[in-house]
């Protein structure tokens, strides 16, 4: 598992507090968890995404992940 990283500005789409939100990767999946609610949101890889057998799932409900340079 990578190291948990706050993501600066985003507001939790369940609580809506700031400054809440942090990102992580774990087993090629991206992670966000609010850590005020508890919040949880994932992303497929790329590749998982772009296929038609995982269309409408859970992946079309993840915020926008910041990711630093």
């Amino acid at each position: 598992m990578s190291k948990k990283r706050f993501i600066a500005g985003a507001v939790c789409p369940a609580c809506q507090q700031q400054d809440t939100l942090r990102w992580w990767v774990e087993n090629e999946v991206e992670k966000v968890e609010c850590v005020a609610c508890h919040h949880t949101d994932t992303r497929l890889p790329k590749s998982v995404e772009d296929s038609q057998h995982v269309a409408g799932t859970a992946s079309e409900q993840v915020i926008g992940i910041f990711k630093p340079e």
